[in-house]
């Protein structure tokens, strides 16, 4: 990749990552991971059993990075930096995705009313046969929060496209008491170190 080809491929649907590059002017295009037969395709995020949370979200970002690339490659795209992350949300050793329905939304809630909780976000910048990556943790700790509260919560449709029930850049940031580590990596991408590892991969940063 040449200095004169500044743009990446992001290989996430997330308008909270697509709003985080923009805010500090990289330039990219979403690419979509979609099942092509023999080839490559969206990767799962279903934790491995006994796999630790950190481990889990490196290998989900890894593969997500690998089949962006592999994408590149197949559908004939221009050779350009793959940019893939995830983020998941950690308490008593537990790994909390996305809520499949209401009552795994409030149980999610649940666990972190009134305690201090981990967000991982792993970022992995591909390009040929180079990888980089790296893992970022960040702590939030939430009020108590009633029942009623958060069943308000869960009838809106905040919670349910967001690891652990909750989105820090929405009505959740009413309960956050404090929080250690980066915004921006609670939200999905950690832009400190993401633009480190663009720069890594030929990409001009301001």
């Amino acid at each position: 990749m040449t200095l004169a080809d500044q743009i990446i491929y992001l290989a996430s649907k997330s308008p909270r990552r697509r709003e985080l590059l923009q805010q500090v002017g990289i330039a990219f295009e979403v690419l979509e991971l979609k099942e092509e037969p023999g080839r490559h395709g969206a990767v799962s995020e279903i934790p491995l059993e006994g796999e630790v949370p950190e481990i889990y979200v490196a290998r989900v970002t890894r593969e997500k990075a690998d089949s962006g690339w592999a994408a590149v490659l197949w559908r004939h795209l221009p050779k350009r930096a793959v940019l893939a992350a995830d983020t998941t949300v950690t308490i008593d050793g537990k790994i909390l995705g996305k809520p499949t329905d209401q009552a795994e939304a409030m149980a999610m809630l649940r666990m972190l009313s009134g305690r201090t909780h981990e967000v991982l976000t792993a970022v992995a910048v591909r390009f040929e046969d180079r990888i980089n990556e790296v893992v970022h943790r960040s702590e939030v700790r939430f009020a108590e929060l009633s029942e009623a509260t958060m069943q308000a919560y869960c009838d809106s449709s905040e919670p349910y496209d967001k690891a652990g029930s909750y989105g820090i850049q929405g009505h959740a940031a009413k309960f956050i008491e404090h929080i250690s580590g980066s915004h921006s990596g609670i939200m999905g991408l950690p832009l400190f170190e993401t633009t480190r590892l663009l720069q890594q991969a030929g990409i001009k940063i301001l």
